[in-house]
């Protein structure tokens, strides 16, 4: 961990940009562009002021950046990128990706995205994911050079080994489960979540109500004006303070949703796995195939039906020269075969043995991570409420002067 990345250099995303320009298809398009920021850490412990270096990146290429990295480290569990289009959003929000308060959340979730890759021991060390923090002109182009769109698994090849893997591994498959939990549960508290700050509003909004009417009703009155005007002061002082407050918990939010989404990350590496799995078996059923053919060919003997066979049974039996000739091209396929099956095995003992060792290591930032940001929601609704009972011993203070 002390070679990483976030260890030499400050990374931040300090500002989000609204362009507007044309895509690829010549036509206008209005976009956000966010300023990325780097700084060595060195020259700062050492007391000197490092120069800070900066460009800009659109959405799409940090898009591009994460599916390079999928492809690239398909046992890794990649960083989620932060959503596109808001979602599980309480209704008095924007889910206009354009709104300035949206667009902040994405910037701070963006910086989240790039900090979680330059601490990761392995990722860090890409050179180009380097090249995107420093690199502005022609980093599309390095990334294309890399070819990784050609490594990338077919979606429908995916589907097919899910299907058809024969032996799956007993703890991947509980992974997989395990992902379609966590996503369960998350998408579930986030839509509790709205509802319950669709209510909270409500609340909010009714001390709004008396304050209007204890500063009306505060006109009318002679000897209780005062204490009632006191009175609808704090009320419209704590209902005035809800939309601070919502913002807070979306922050918190937030959180939750990078985790809602790392679910998919550890999906994908399931079905890289079960892809591994697949070829390998698709590999040791063809090298089983030709042993047989050989042993076929070898003896004179047909343990199943073939086509072969027939064929031979109508048009006579081929020539020992023949036979020889296939048994040899056999041979060389079956001893192929044997090392590809054997390079297949050692390729899938070390994905899963890197796979499993970076499970474990986002496991571990997991349990932190929910652990900080659920007992720090939980500080904050308990502030929340101690604001509440505070507006409210201040209200019957001022009842009582009256």
């Amino acid at each position: 961990m002390e070679d990483c990345l976030s260890k030499k250099i400050e990374i931040t995303v300090s500002e989000a940009e609204k362009r507007t320009g044309r895509n690829a298809m010549n036509m206008q398009e209005t976009y956000t562009a966010y300023l990325i920021e780097t700084r060595a850490v060195e020259s700062q412990n050492e007391g000197q002021c490092s120069p800070v270096d900066s460009l800009w990146r659109r959405y799409s290429e940090f898009e591009l950046l994460r599916n390079y990295l999928l492809v690239t480290y398909p046992h890794i569990v990649v960083p989620p990128l932060p959503e596109k289009r808001a979602d599980f959003v309480w209704h008095k929000l924007s889910a206009d990706n354009m709104d300035p308060d949206f667009v902040e959340r994405r910037r701070i979730g963006l910086e989240n995205f790039l900090l979680r890759v330059a601490s990761h021991p392995v990722l860090c060390q890409d050179n180009i994911f380097y090249s995107f923090l420093t690199q502005e002109g022609g980093w599309k182009e390095m990334v294309n050079e890399t070819g990784f769109q050609l490594k990338a698994d077919s979606r429908l090849k995916a589907l097919n080994a899910t299907f058809r893997v024969k032996n799956p591994d007993k703890r991947f498959t509980e992974l997989k489960h395990y992902s379609d939990e966590l996503q369960s549960v998350i998408s579930h508290l986030l839509r509790v979540r709205a509802r319950v700050a669709d209510r909270l509003y409500g609340v909010y909004k009714v001390h709004g109500n008396y304050g209007r009417v204890f500063s009306e009703w505060s006109a009318i009155e002679k000897e209780m004006g005062d204490g009632l005007q006191s009175a609808g002061h704090h009320m419209d002082v704590y209902a005035a303070s809800i939309d601070d407050i919502l913002e807070e918990e979306e922050h918190y939010a937030d959180q939750l949703k990078e985790y809602l989404f790392y679910a998919e990350a550890l999906r994908a590496v399931c079905r890289k796995h079960e892809l591994m799995q697949y070829d390998l078996e698709m590999a040791a059923q063809d090298l089983t195939s030709k042993k047989q053919q050989c042993e076929e060919l070898a003896t004179g003997t047909v343990r199943t039906f073939s086509l072969k066979g027939m064929t031979s049974k109508l048009f006579g039996q081929e020539t020992p020269e023949q036979r020889e000739a296939k048994i040899k091209v056999l041979e060389e396929q079956i001893q192929e075969g044997e090392e590809q099956l054997k390079s297949k095995n050692l390729e899938g003992r070390d994905f899963v043995k890197s796979a499993w060792a970076d499970i474990e290591r986002f496991k571990e930032q997991k349990n932190h991570d929910l652990k900080e940001a659920l007992i720090s929601y939980a500080v904050m609704q308990i502030s929340m409420c101690k604001k509440g009972i505070q507006v409210w011993t201040n209200a019957k203070e001022c009842f009582s002067k009256m």
